[in-house]
């Protein structure tokens, strides 16, 4: 092992002079970087406003009596993640995630959609609005690489407007619009908010897909077809398993960004873990933690996004070893 250190440290940061100088001098401000900001958390920082806010930044408003429904529905999610890991249940990858999702929904709905808060909304927005982005944004690719021209146009108009026009102007736009034109129905802010970033990101995850289209090799459409099978069959037994294989990193990277954008809700009254964050901050008793509120949402954000992250390159690596 310390073979394999060394020849690695020798082989991506000493391998000429340059490098080294360069790791040198990265590593000493690292260090000096590390030890002022450990010294700043452990004796300068003062933590208690945090501990205190503490149910605020996690569930905002949901009921403290119903809080159990949070954690319920946090370890059905974790299950399911670790599920769909395990080789026995790859088959039954999709279902078991839409399964838990839709557990996970049905467990926090019953005090409101709307009382949802803090960082429990923002994964719950990620999560939904995901999981309903993938089947969306399959359909659409397919449109867009249709052979009829008027649904090959309205999905490349629609794709394209969504991805000219910014998020927030989505959201509001739902937000606003689903009132006006259909007042006999009752949805809740959340629920707008989550189809308007549903309908958003999907274009994204078309133009993915589209993506994992082009990357099939158009001899396997043709030797199907010599065989006999219709475009149906084709597209989504042949294509569609090697374009999501294809294009399965992005899509999890993709996560990442809808977890990040979920901090525009607060455009529509909704108050993600930012903005849960940032009302500790409007209280004048906590005035002088601005830092510590701060590194404490930074902190959060960066672990969740380096689990997404991490994620996404552990299914690149498992699908560049099963194609070799």
């Amino acid at each position: 092992m310390v073979t394999t250190l060394h020849s690695w440290l020798r082989r991506n940061l000493f391998a000429n002079p340059i490098d080294s100088i360069l790791s040198i001098l990265i590593a000493a401000a690292l260090g000096w970087l590390s030890v002022v900001l450990l010294h700043w958390v452990i004796w300068e920082a003062h933590w208690a406003r945090i501990y205190e806010s503490l149910r605020l930044l996690l569930f905002g408003l949901y009921p403290v009596e119903q809080t159990w429904r949070a954690w319920l529905a946090l370890a059905v999610l974790c299950t399911a993640v670790g599920a769909v890991q395990l080789p026995w249940s790859r088959r039954f990858g999709v279902a078991i995630w839409l399964t838990a999702c839709g557990a996970a929904v049905f467990v926090l709905a019953p005090p409101g959609l709307d009382r949802w808060g803090g960082l429990l909304l923002s994964v719950m927005l990620t999560v939904v609005v995901s999981t309903a982005s993938l089947p969306l944004g399959i359909l659409l690719a397919f449109g867009r690489s249709s052979k009829n021209p008027s649904l090959r146009a309205c999905c490349t108009g629609y794709i394209e407007v969504m991805r000219s026009v910014p998020l927030i102007l989505v959201v509001y736009w739902i937000w606003i619009t689903v009132p006006l034109f259909m007042p006999e129905v009752s949805m809740s802010s959340l629920a707008r908010g989550m189809v308007g970033y549903t309908i958003f990101n999907a274009a994204y995850v078309a133009e993915y897909v589209r993506s994992g289209f082009q990357a099939v090799p158009r001899g396997q459409r043709e030797a199907a077809r010599s065989l006999g099978m219709s475009d149906w069959t084709i597209s989504t037994e042949i294509v569609l398993p090697q374009a999501l294989r294809v294009v399965q990193p992005a899509l999890v990277g993709n996560v990442l960004d809808v977890f990040n954008g979920a901090t525009l809700v607060f455009i529509i009254g909704l108050m993600d873990f930012l903005r849960a964050g940032q009302l500790i901050l409007a209280d004048p008793n906590a005035s002088g933690q601005t830092n510590e509120v701060y590194v404490f949402m930074f902190t959060v954000y960066f672990v969740i996004g380096s689990a997404i992250t991490f994620g996404s390159r552990r299914m690149e690596a498992h699908m560049n070893r099963s194609t070799r």
